[in-house]
């Protein structure tokens, strides 16, 4: 399943507002969830852990397929590998980084799963990593940083109005991409199927 099919795609969505869910976000006290290598069967799931703020590799972002060079990039860089072929999590979990291997398609059920071998499965309280690329992202102070990209919306990351009633929602840029992030209706939406689960 795409990111455009499961909903996921982060190009020009929203990300809900900073206090919607205070409770259920992961604490920013809490460790970091481990990195991980998603394997190329895996590629919407890469999205979804970047939001719940993993440092989530995506072996075609890396133009990486073959068994033997996954492998090697896990243990390169300290990744669990994130894979449904049952063979290449053996191998990983024998001579290599170790790996969850996953049955299922769907992307949902495929989060499920990681949360089932004890991986947090939380939105993480304020982006990270860019669901794009998976650089890490920054906060954006009220003068930006660098050019203020189109598809932003004018509430987010401006200087407060001038009458002062209204602040502007926080917005975050990949250091990587440059991709700007906010949270809006995508995160909601986001943070509505994790909480299903």
């Amino acid at each position: 399943m795409s990111p455009s099919d499961d909903g996921v795609d982060a190009r020009g969505d929203e990300l809900v507002d900073e206090s919607a869910r205070p409770e259920s976000a992961r604490d920013a006290a809490a460790p970091d969830p481990p990195r991980v290598l998603v394997d190329v069967m895996c590629g919407s799931l890469a999205t979804y852990l970047r939001m719940c703020g993993y440092d989530a590799a995506y072996a075609l972002d890396r133009d990486v397929e073959a068994d033997d060079r996954l492998l090697a990039l896990a243990a390169d860089e300290g990744r669990l590998l994130l894979t449904r072929d049952r063979e290449l999590a053996s191998r990983a979990d024998g001579d290599g980084p170790g790996a969850v291997r996953l049955t299922e398609r769907d992307v949902l059920d495929q989060l499920r799963e990681v949360a089932a071998a004890g991986l947090p499965v939380e939105l993480a309280a304020t982006p990270t990593r860019c669901g794009d690329c998976n650089g890490p992202v920054e906060r954006v102070g009220e003068g930006g940083v660098g050019a203020r990209p189109d598809y932003v919306p004018d509430d987010v990351g401006a200087a407060p109005a001038s009458d002062g009633d209204a602040e502007p929602r926080p917005a975050w840029r990949c250091r990587d991409c440059g991709r700007w992030f906010w949270k809006g209706g995508h995160w909601e939406s986001v943070a509505a199927r994790l909480d299903d689960l």
